[in-house]
């Protein structure tokens, strides 16, 4: 009997991948491992990807960090770009490529002193407004950027989407004629598409895609899950039944009473809750998975253990598994429930949660 645990298919990653790429066959490929490989484990997605990806992208330095000291060789991208200007020789060390997206990291790259210059992606806002030079700055910084020691020529490009995930929504056409017209005669690599971009918008391909969600098999998009798309879910979470509690029509169950059953019914109680990263705002009826069937959550989450409604005529037992999400239940349709999104869901798995890998019906390692 196991308490939380998350069993990580790499050959669902590596089908998912696969997948993405016959979709752009013509441009390179940034996986997009940030936030512990979507909780799938950095360096174990980094490894099954290695034979298949041009490169890695991150969030952070200290991903990176982890990357080159786990023997990972691959160009890696920061997509945040570096965040004060001690950290360009570390970028430098660790043979690391960077966004720029301001003009503080313009600032620290032309002030510092180091012995080769390194890959610079100038990160343009072509709409989103989160992070990126505004286009009637984009020339200016091109111009500072060519002529700076310290960034390698050519210059590259990139751009991120904000809507991409609504078809019919014209902000992310215009996007896309935005970033074409910016980086027109320019000798660098663009790269704008992440997963939604890759699947929906294959204008937006451009010489390199960036595919994160996608790759480990769920939708970008709320109202289909990763089947629908061709992927696969990599990633099963499940957990035991420690107990099975008869409970009297009338009575509560978990904290608040929130949930009274109205019959005689029997309880199963699970040994995951909000402290491995099960969501706490999971309401009544969120489904799980008892011996092929969806059986709904019944109260409120607790920080170790959740409870379900089993039925009065159950024979499920003590011992018996329980899937969170996985291939039967995927995770988009638990987000739902939640009133979130996968990605939220399987990047909030904290770090008592055991992690399995396997292939090909082995297990790699835990």
């Amino acid at each position: 009997m196991k308490a939380a645990t998350a069993y990580i298919n790499l050959n669902a990653l590596k089908h998912n991948f696969n997948v993405i790429r016959e979709i752009a066959p013509n441009s390179r490929t940034w996986s997009a491992i940030k936030a512990n490989g979507y909780g799938h484990g950095l360096l174990p997605v980094a490894e099954a990807l290695s034979s298949h990806t041009n490169g890695f992208g991150v969030a952070r330095l200290e991903e990176a960090i982890m990357l080159r000291e786990g023997g990972i060789t691959h160009p890696l991208l920061l997509l945040e770009g570096f965040y004060a200007a001690d950290d360009l020789p570390v970028l430098q060390k660790n043979n690391l490529q960077t966004a720029v997206h301001c003009i503080e990291q313009l600032s620290a790259l032309e002030n510092a002193v180091l012995a080769h210059p390194l890959t610079v992606w100038l990160k343009i806002d072509t709409g989103m407004h989160r992070l990126g030079v505004r286009p009637e700055n984009v020339k200016d910084f091109i111009t500072r950027l060519n002529v700076c020691s310290n960034v390698a020529k050519p210059l590259h490009f990139m751009s991120h989407f904000g809507c991409a995930d609504a078809l019919t929504e014209p902000m992310t056409q215009d996007q896309i004629s935005l970033f074409k017209e910016l980086i027109t005669d320019q000798d660098g690599d663009g790269s704008l598409a992440a997963t939604s971009g890759i699947l929906f918008w294959p204008n937006s391909h451009f010489d390199w895609i960036r595919p994160g969600i996608g790759l480990y098999g769920i939708s970008p998009m709320a109202d289909r899950v990763g089947a629908d798309l061709g992927l696969q879910p990599v990633m099963t979470l499940s957990s035991s039944i420690i107990a099975i509690r008869e409970v009297k029509k009338g009575e509560s169950v978990g904290y608040g009473a929130r949930w009274t059953t109205d019959r005689n019914t029997k309880v199963g109680v699970v040994a995951i809750g909000y402290g491995d990263g099960y969501p706490r705002a999971a309401p009544d009826g969120t489904p799980v998975m008892v011996n092929g069937r969806r059986v709904p959550l019944v109260g409120r989450i607790s920080m170790d253990m959740l409870t379900i409604d089993l039925g009065s005529d159950t024979v499920d037992r003590v011992g018996d598994d329980v899937v969170l999400w996985g291939k039967d239940l995927p995770v988009e349709d638990v987000a739902r429930y939640v009133g979130t999104i996968g990605h939220e869901l399987v990047t909030n798995l904290s770090s008592r949660v055991n992690l399995i890998y396997y292939e090909a019906g082995c297990n790699l390692r835990a």
